[in-house]
């Protein structure tokens, strides 16, 4: 991989890399869009990677190329670093790790490099490869600068800088990124940020299939509506419970404020919220403000123009969620002899959420978990932002081999062959290790 790497990079610059940065994509397991409002997520690093040659150079340009023809070459100084949010282009990812680094060390002047990025992680499906970009592009410019920092330092400061991109992320990304180790799940913990092991069940294979529909996050607004419809409910919330709520953020600090379980909060959502959408008359109405201060001083300039927020169910989805990956926990902590069964019930109560509660799935996504729980996953789900991207099932293992031929049959072999290759579609996965950086030898 680094000698073809290395050869590529050969032809492109004329000179051969000073060392190499990986960054993996990752898999959550459990814990759908609730790392932005401020709860625990469950995943794991997959072995599939951004991996980028680096040189640095005396002069200030920055070169980047891609081993993909798909992605154009991009070259600008280093000292005055643009991000377009209009257009969410590859090269705007890594500028982003760069411009976080730049800034934490509160850098003007940035040596230039010519980079080589590679990467195998398919894109847009819900597998982090925007992020693993990103958080490689922050461990190159810190190594190029000759700085070091924490891991949890890293996935903090690349989990804001990808915010550049305008997508309201929350954290988790970055973070397994940088923290994974092979062999092991991780709870992840927000505020402060820190990583626990959770040994998942020895009998079972966490399986990846693609849907085959592309979704960027930070191309469609679905996204950060869903941030924004957090961020409202938790106000509402807050003011009902008369709490100070013009300081909530998000939905994990009303419960913290009020002391009390998630279940609950749960309750707390039915007595205070009502299913019906809200309109922004009403949520001013309810917060006591006008119009103007809910557009600048609430929303984020794309969700200014949104006129329906469905706060009742943004809020059940999230505080159900949250309770799901605590229940995960335990239960993989605990290893009763029917865990694979638990666990599996869990994720199917997850996906249900996310397509009814949270509406982030699609009818593929849809489609997709039901082939994989009809051919022997005992539990499956959309991972990542959802909206087409990934499923992942939880599958005994000695059910594997069937399970892979009947659903590549039954998703994949369509009569009009209109999707992908299946190598990138379906495969089995392991947790993989985190962020490095290698040296050439």
């Amino acid at each position: 991989m680094l000698l073809k790497l290395k050869e590529m990079f050969n032809s492109k610059f004329g000179s051969i890399p000073k060392f190499y940065v990986r960054a993996p994509g990752r898999v959550n397991i459990i814990g759908e869009h609730i790392d932005y409002c401020g709860y625990s997520v469950l995943p794991m690093a997959v072995e599939q990677d951004v991996l980028i040659a680096v040189e640095p150079v005396k002069t200030y340009a920055l070169q980047l190329a891609n081993t993909n023809p798909l992605y154009p070459d991009f070259s600008t100084s280093a000292n005055n670093v643009q991000i377009d949010k209009t257009k969410p282009l590859w090269h705007n990812y890594f500028l982003c790790g760069l411009k976080g680094i730049q800034e934490h060390f509160g850098l003007s002047n940035l040596t230039g490099m010519n980079c080589l990025v590679d990467g195998n992680i398919p894109p847009s499906s819900g597998l982090s490869s925007s992020s693993a970009l990103v958080c490689c592009a922050g461990l190159v410019t810190l190594t190029v600068l000759g700085r070091s920092l924490s891991k949890v330092e890293l996935a903090e400061i690349c989990a804001k800088s990808e915010r550049y991109i305008g997508t309201e992320g929350g954290g988790m990304d970055q973070s397994i990124s940088f923290l994974a180790e092979e062999g092991t799940a991780k709870l992840i913990e927000f505020s402060p940020l820190r990583a626990t092991d959770v040994k998942l069940p020895s009998g079972a294979v966490f399986v990846i299939a693609n849907s085959c529909v592309e979704m960027n996050k930070a191309a469609t607004s679905h996204f950060n509506i869903r941030v924004m419809e957090c961020r409202l409910a938790a106000k509402l919330l807050a003011k009902y419970k008369s709490l100070q709520w013009d300081k909530v953020l998000r939905l994990e600090e009303v419960q913290a404020k009020l002391g009390i379980s998630l279940e609950e909060m749960l309750s707390v959502t039915e007595d205070a919220l009502h299913p019906e959408p809200y309109n922004p008359e009403e949520i001013c109405r309810c917060l006591g403000i006008s119009l103007e201060e809910l557009r600048t001083q609430i929303l984020s300039p794309n969700t200014q123009d949104v006129l329906i927020f469905k706060l009742y169910q943004r809020a059940k989805h999230v505080y159900s969620e949250a309770a799901r990956v605590l229940q995960f926990k335990k239960i993989c902590e605990e290893a009763p002899e029917n865990m694979v069964q638990l666990l599996g019930e869990l994720m199917n109560q997850s996906h249900m959420s996310c397509r009814d509660m949270y509406e982030c799935s699609c009818p593929e996504l849809d489609q997709l978990v039901d082939i994989c729980r009809k051919f022997g996953a005992q539990g499956s789900r959309l991972t990542g932002a959802g909206w087409g991207g990934c499923t992942v099932s939880i599958v005994p293992a000695d059910r594997l081999p069937s399970f892979l031929a009947n659903v590549h049959k039954a998703y994949y072999q369509r009569s009009d062959g209109s999707l992908a290759p299946e190598k990138q579609s379906l495969f089995a996965t392991k947790p993989g290790g985190g962020a490095l950086v290698l040296l050439e030898a």
